[in-house]
């Protein structure tokens, strides 16, 4: 039997622990490690999950690479159309992290209703384009039918649609400007089949998705002229490096940019929640341990004349010791324990029925992401269990310092 957790055991189930001094202080010291637990996980878990939502709403609209002409052009239409025949398209082989990629074509237009016009920017697609990071956030209707011949299908978003007063199955006009000055806009009637909502206020503020032949006889630019290729990558973390080989296999007359470049100052934005995930995690972890250090402290005063007494029949400084880093780990796991519930359980609110809402003109999201992953859950108790029992080795140092006759006459 191992005596130390025999003692241990005896300690934190004795009756008199109750009445203790000490028990008022345990209680503390547990409920701060819960504490300390819950602002972990859930501070990891929604500052991952803001940065992956975000990233993944960026992407969804330009990709994770965009391929274009080189040009001063900062505004979202594309003027100089590049040609299909590209050794990279429609399978970019010779960059293996490539997954996917489209061609594309935008064109700044104002739609007009009766009532109501908005200035947005046409994006035309074609069959090739993936559809599946926008169908999580369709909200009503369905995807454009681009697999035949051209039509006037368009998929909007519900902030212009409630801007402009539309709905599923109206139609509306939209006015392109012609290049030169002093020439009629052409115009085109589009019906809608499908409304989103991104909560990304940048996109759904100016994209109108619809069939990419519609900007090609516009802009009288041949059927294997588009305006761009977006490139989806498998392995988001390592963009950069799969970035500069995307534009060391496309040739000189045309550019590459990833979307950490294109919007680098959302990026940088997020790159703040970092910063922050580690300040919480130093403040609760030294709250807890700091919490721990007087609880082991006041169990080690209190229990003088008991160190002194094992002592006098010959137990060793360091089997007192591990006796009471035995107590202490009761109560470190204890306050993991309840912790780890309530953390969890409070993501799991969260993404289940979305209680916490956030503007998405500030963040970009409609409610609080969450990344419920187990492995960062496991590291954050590993964490906290690893730096408290570090931190505790120092004050049962004291216990060497206790000698047996003084010990026994404490009181």
């Amino acid at each position: 039997m191992n005596l130390e957790y025999f003692i241990a055991k005896r300690l934190i189930t004795a009756k008199d622990n109750k009445s203790s001094i000490s028990a008022p202080i345990i209680k503390i010291a547990i409920s701060a490690i819960a504490i300390g637990m819950i602002m972990m996980i859930v501070s990891v878990a929604t500052g991952i999950g803001l940065q992956q939502k975000i990233r993944e709403k960026i992407s969804a609209f330009n990709g994770h690479i965009i391929i274009a002409n080189y040009d001063n052009n900062q505004s979202d239409a594309t003027l100089v159309p590049v040609s299909k025949s590209q050794k990279f398209y429609p399978k970019f082989s010779s960059v293996t992290e490539v997954s996917h990629v489209q061609a594309v074509a935008s064109k700044a237009g104002i739609i007009r209703t009766a009532e109501a016009f908005e200035g947005i920017v046409f994006k035309g697609v074609g069959a090739d384009y993936k559809w599946d990071n926008i169908k999580e956030y369709l909200i009503s209707g369905r995807l454009p039918n681009l697999a035949v011949s051209l039509n006037s299908e368009v998929l909007i978003s519900q902030f212009l649609a409630n801007r402009l007063k539309l709905k599923v199955g109206d139609e509306f006009n939209t006015f392109f400007m012609k290049e030169g000055q002093n020439k009629l806009p052409n115009i085109r009637r589009f019906k809608i089949v499908g409304i989103f909502n991104s909560g990304f206020q940048e996109f759904d503020a100016t994209y109108v998705l619809g069939d990419i032949r519609h900007i090609q006889r516009i802009n009288k630019w041949k059927p294997d002229q588009v305006g761009a290729f977006e490139v989806f990558v498998n392995n988001f973390d390592n963009i950069s490096a799969i970035g500069e080989q995307v534009y060391e296999h496309t040739g000189s007359t045309l550019d590459s940019q990833t979307i950490v470049e294109k919007y680098n100052y959302i990026f940088e934005w997020l790159q703040l929640f970092d910063f922050n995930i580690v300040v919480i995690l130093i403040v609760m972890i030294l709250v807890a341990t700091i919490n721990m250090v007087v609880a082991l402290l006041v169990l080690i005063l209190e229990r003088t004349q008991m160190i002194g007494i094992l002592k006098a029949i010959g137990a060793s400084n360091w089997s007192i010791r591990k006796t009471f880093l035995y107590n202490a780990s009761y109560l470190i796991f204890r306050g993991l324990f309840w912790g780890n519930l309530i953390g969890v359980s409070i993501l799991l609110i969260q993404k289940y029925f979305g209680i916490v809402e956030l503007n998405p003109e500030n963040y970009y999201v409609n409610q609080a992401p969450v990344d419920i992953n187990i492995v960062y859950i496991i590291l954050l108790n590993v964490l906290t269990v690893g730096v408290c029992f570090l931190v505790l080795l120092i004050p049962s140092y004291i216990i060497t310092k206790i000698t047996p006759v003084k010990a026994i006459r404490f009181d």
